[in-house]
């Protein structure tokens, strides 16, 4: 089965979703969709240009996948709920002479439906099918459901 890309009217674009890779993190610290935009908009959180970045040790392998026009998907308090779109992927030299993997970051968080997902460390590529839609376009949230009901649910599969 193949998957395709929805555009912000929600209609099918037709660009197979199996043409890129997305890659999935734990946001650590963040509370909300909100207080991660709050992060990346500090001067330690960006790129020379001023773009987010996210500063990781692993280098993707698959990195010309990724540069086709995959997203990372944020895991906020054990939910998936929002992607950005990569752009690059920067050498960075720590003070410790550590080469390391700056993942910079379209600023656009894209709200994405909520999926639960377990802990775990570093980044990960996330399976296509397990890649939740983006909400249309203006959308903060898919209703006004609480946080705890929404991860309830999610935790037996319902969303």
């Amino acid at each position: 089965m193949s998957y395709y890309i929805k555009g912000s009217s929600g209609r099918l674009c037709g660009e197979l979703v199996d043409n890129y890779v997305n890659l999935i993190k734990l946001s650590v610290g963040s509370e909300s969709v909100e207080s991660l935009a709050e992060w990346q908009a500090l001067k330690i959180a960006q790129a020379e240009d001023g773009l987010p970045r996210h500063v990781t040790r692993m280098w993707p392998k698959r990195e010309a996948e990724i540069l086709k026009g995959g997203s990372i998907y944020w895991v906020i308090k054990g939910l998936i709920q929002c992607r950005q779109t990569i752009l690059r992927l920067d050498e960075v030299i720590g003070e410790d002479g550590i080469r390391r993997c700056a993942i910079v970051l379209d600023p656009t968080l894209h709200r994405t439906q909520s999926a639960q997902k377990r802990p775990f460390q570093g980044w990960r590529y996330l399976k296509i099918e397990d890649t939740p839609p983006d909400l249309r376009a203006g959308a903060a949230s898919e209703d006004t459901l609480p946080a705890e009901l929404n991860r309830a649910l999610a935790e037996i599969g319902v969303i």
